[in-house]
């Protein structure tokens, strides 16, 4: 068994892992590939966040004739080039996975294990060990699990057929397809929804509850549900019972809430309906790791891995396979995190995991920060709250938009100004409350972040200086006028 001083799994965030100050040291680093393909570099950069926005942008070029016609221009979207498309983002993509593999390849002091690993023998203390499936093994004084996660699949018959997707393969699909139906209600069913209907492509998309994004601030999600079922077809309290082969595309039998069976022909099926953690797929429970009832490896406010309530030295996660945010910002700041405590042992460093910001790429676009509003009055009390919801279009430059739906909602603690969340559903949302996430980050109040800086006049970011002024909340005697 080869020995090492530094054993990652996953080559997302915990890429990053390898500094300089493990150069003249040994690391073995595991990764199975993402999305089934092999892939370097983790689910954002191959298949999640990087990849999707390249599709959002082009999306939202596609829905232009829509504003346009708002502003007495005509334009017109003649066509979609989806190969063409799909082929200049993923000679991209996939330029710098293999890049970033053959990089780590070429280092003398890195072992690079390209198959899935599963953890072997005792985890109360170092060394720790992995096996991989073709039989190499490896221990080392230290490790980091940055495993990731994977798409929920439900189990239903006819889930395996090969039209049916996840977002681990739907982009590289050979043609756009005319017809889709999206199981799902959340982040990554809504910003799919959002790119092939602007496409062209008829959308059917489905929930089991009512309303989509029902994770979110409750008047965010209601405007959002309200614009997606303007821009394609939503049907809610439904559940897929089972997909079968029909011609040249798929049948999907719905049952609805109430016992009706529906049946849609559709050209291809997007399952969106979550990701779980992969701590199953590497062994943790099996070696005695203490795991979440969600499947998430539990670790500590220094990312050092639990077994039994304890952490244990020398061992540490990050990402998706143990984080509810399961964020690629979220991965990058514990890997840093992650990087310090194991270069520097005696001063270790806690996690931050306040004010950490969202953003759905779908149309609207969607972003948010902190509580939401019945978050909020739980944690501080009804009569204690202040929100003000503050319209695009009722700014300088969403008249110049002409716009009716975007909306920027702030909450705060109305006895001392203290900013407590930030809820945005229109255009750049994950722009506008940047200045909001700082705000909060730093410990500014709602009046002091407002009235302490100029705003650009008459600039969008209006919206977000006016919603702030728009909080009942006290002025500090030393505030700028």
């Amino acid at each position: 068994m080869a020995h090492y001083d530094l054993s990652i799994i996953g080559s997302g965030s915990g890429n990053s892992l390898i500094t300089p100050f493990w150069d003249d040291k040994r690391v073995v680093l595991a990764d199975k590939g993402s999305g089934g393909m092999g892939a370097f570099g983790g689910t954002c950069l191959n298949v999640g966040c990087i990849p999707t926005k390249m599709f959002v942008r082009p999306a939202a070029l596609a829905r232009g004739p829509e504003e346009a016609a708002r502003l007495n221009v005509t334009q017109e979207t003649t066509d979609v080039d989806w190969p063409a498309m799909r082929d200049r983002i993923f000679s991209r993509i996939d330029s710098i996975s293999t890049g970033g593999r053959r990089y780590r390849e070429g280092l003398d002091h890195v072992d690079l294990v390209a198959e899935k690993v599963t953890l072997t023998g005792d985890f109360s203390q170092a060394p720790f060990a992995f096996v991989a499936e073709s039989g190499v093994r490896a221990e080392a004084d230290r490790m980091v699990i940055a495993a990731g996660s994977r798409p929920v699949l439900p189990q239903v018959p006819g889930i395996d057929l090969p039209g049916v997707h996840t977002s681990d393969t739907v982009m590289r699909i050979e043609e756009r397809p005319e017809k889709i139906l999206i199981i799902g209600g959340g982040y990554i069913a809504c910003e799919f929804a959002g790119v092939f209907s602007a496409f062209g492509t008829e959308v059917l998309q489905i929930n089991r509850s009512r309303g989509l994004m029902n994770a979110l601030d409750a008047d965010i999600a209601s405007a959002f549900s309200a614009e997606a079922e303007q821009n394609w077809t939503v049907r809610y309290e439904r559940t897929v019972t089972s997909i079968t082969e029909q011609g040249q595309g798929l049948r999907v039998e719905l049952v609805t809430s109430d016992g009706r069976v529906e049946d849609h022909d559709v050209d291809l099926v997007l399952v969106a309906i979550g990701r779980t953690p992969n701590t199953d797929l590497v062994g943790a429970a099996e070696v005695g790791l203490d795991v979440h009832s969600d499947g998430r490896l539990a670790v500590d406010e220094y990312q050092r891995v639990l077994m039994q309530g304890d952490p244990v030295e020398g061992l540490y996660a990050l990402g998706d396979i143990s984080s509810p945010a399961m964020l690629k910002h979220v991965a990058n700041q514990e890997a840093r995190v992650v990087a310090h405590n194991l270069e520097h042992p005696d001063t270790i460093r806690p996690s931050r995991h306040e004010a950490i910001p969202a953003a759905v790429f779908s149309f609207p676009e969607i972003a948010q920060v902190g509580l939401t509003e019945a978050q909020a009055e739980e944690a501080v009390g009804a009569e204690n709250l202040t929100t003000k919801i503050q319209n695009y279009g009722d700014t300088a430059y969403g008249w110049a938009m002409e716009d009716s739906h975007g909306i920027f909602k702030v909450i705060a603690d109305r006895r001392s100004g203290q900013i407590l969340g930030a809820h945005v559903l229109g255009h750049q949302a994950s722009n506008l409350i940047q200045p909001v996430i700082q705000a909060m980050s730093f410990g500014q109040d709602a009046y002091t972040a407002a009235r302490g800086q100029y705003w650009i006049h008459p600039a969008l970011m209006e919206v977000t200086e006016n919603a702030l002024l728009g909080l009942e909340v006290p002025i500090p005697e030393d505030a700028p006028l």
